[in-house]
């Protein structure tokens, strides 16, 4: 091998490791419950919703420095190239005129003076100087105002109505992991028993090949055989697809990157679906965190409403304002022996709504809909929850029902596979019946794990629909 391909490969070894470094992959054993667990603190929109809460409590310490002092400072400088001008009224030339008269002046024929008459002159003058300068303060602390105090007291509702988003964001977090946790649970269990058939079909295609040695089968039982077979293994095969794609959704639903490995630590049995049964009798709408969600929604429209009314009412405000200024005839303003001149005056700011156009009025009338929209959904979830707990009451005791029925069909298929195969063993029976007890015993394994599955769907459903997951 040359240097060069021998550098070229000793890069390539590098960034493998490199790369295999920074995807390494973490491995998780999770209960069911350490998997919604795990759901909860890393699924993204739980994440996200959380993120709003952190982005509302900021909005209430926002709204809350409003009815704090403002304090504000400025400062300018500014030159004039030409200064501002003032007309000022003529009120030289009638003190003049005034005088002369009341001295007896006469003009050069003999006449007295008088004033000219028509309208005062004016002339121009400017009070400006070409450099001005001024720094302050201004100090403002609201005293009334409806909106900015009706949200303050909205505050807790805010952070509140975010606590119950985020709840109920985690039931639906819960429903989906646990699904498909028992999903997968359900198929590696069924993979053990195809696993099992298999075992059993091909033992039955080995004795039939030593029979047909000794004359004593037929080739056409083995073919029967070998095609039950092939069609147990394509079966396993795509049990096994559905395993891995039930793993990939499992990953994602709680939060796990694809690359993880992931073990289920619980155990599959009829107790984990019958045990703790909760009676319906005890349910309170306040279980559904839905219910408390839609409740502070209408309480937050109840202050809405409020604000809308209160905006009749004028807004307050007290202020203090304090500037040295500084006038010039050239720019020396860091000369602090030249005099600055001091302002400062307090003063209220009272603002008093009259006529909007009747904008005020619509705003309240939107607000009251609204309110009376929220009421009506609120009535309305409640309906639809008294639904769906009698839905899911029916569905978890029809279930349960079906799957008592597949548990005892299952026992019945393999005690008659049991005694159809020992009847074979001992000459006094066909290998087709042998097929064919096995196929139903295989029909009443998958019947029994469809009626688990579907019941540990409805325990779900139901423990859901009480507000108990």
């Amino acid at each position: 091998m040359s240097k060069r391909r021998s550098w070229a490969f000793a890069c390539t070894v590098v960034l493998i490791l490199m790369g295999s470094g920074a995807y390494a992959q973490g491995k998780y054993v999770f209960s069911a419950k350490q998997a919604v667990d795990y759901a909860v603190g890393h699924v993204t929109e739980l994440k996200n919703l959380k993120i709003d809460r952190q982005i509302q409590d900021a909005m209430n310490k926002e709204l809350t420095g409003q009815a704090y002092p403002q304090v504000n400072g400025s400062l300018s400088a500014q030159h004039y190239f030409s200064t501002p001008v003032t007309l000022l009224p003529d009120f030289i030339t009638p003190q003049v005129y005034g005088v002369l008269q009341k001295e007896g002046v006469k003009d050069g024929g003999g006449n007295p003076i008088n004033v000219p008459p028509g309208p005062p002159n004016s002339f121009p003058v400017s009070f400006g100087v070409p450099w001005q300068a001024s720094a302050g303060f201004t100090f403002q602390q609201l005293l009334f105002q409806p909106d900015v105090f009706v949200g303050l007291q909205a505050r807790g509702k805010a952070l509140e109505l975010s606590d119950w988003n985020i709840k109920s964001m985690e039931d639906s977090v819960r429903s989906n992991v646990y699904r498909a946790y028992y999903s997968v649970l359900i198929a590696e269990k069924r993979m053990q028993f195809l696993d099992s058939s298999l075992l059993r079909l091909e033992k039955l295609r080995s004795d039939q090949g030593e029979l047909f040695k000794n004359g004593f089968a037929e080739k056409l039982d083995i073919d029967k055989t070998q095609v039950s077979l092939n069609n147990l293994q394509t079966t396993r095969v795509q049990l096994a697809n559905l395993v891995y794609l039930g793993y990939a959704s499992l990953k994602y639903s709680t939060g796990l990157n694809q690359k993880d490995t992931l073990v289920l630590s619980d155990t599959l049995s009829l107790e984990l679906v019958k045990k703790d049964i909760l009676e319906a009798s005890t349910f309170k709408y306040d279980d559904r965190n839905e219910v408390r969600q839609l409740k502070t929604v209408t309480e937050l429209l109840d202050m809405q409403l409020r604000r809308q009314k209160l905006g009749y009412f004028p807004t307050v405000a007290a202020f203090w304002n304090y500037s040295d200024n500084a006038l010039r005839q050239k720019f020396n303003f860091f000369d602090f022996s030249k005099p600055w001149y001091k302002t400062s005056f307090v003063g209220l700011n009272v603002n008093v709504p009259i006529f909007d156009g009747g904008q005020r009025h619509f705003r309240i009338k939107q607000a009251r809909l609204d309110l009376e929209k929220s009421a009506n959904n609120l009535h309305n979830l409640e309906r639809a929850i008294d639904f769906q707990r009698e839905a899911s009451v029916a569905v978890f005791k029809n279930s349960l029902s079906s799957l008592d029925v597949q548990v005892r069909n299952y026992s019945l298929a393999q005690r008659v596979y049991n005694t159809t195969k020992k009847k074979y063993e001992q000459g006094l029976g066909s290998s087709f019946e042998v097929l064919q007890a096995d196929s139903e015993f295989q029909q009443a394994q998958s019947n029994y794990f469809q009626a688990l599955y579907d019941a540990i769907n409805a325990k779900i459903g139901y423990y859901r629909s009480l507000g108990k997951l």
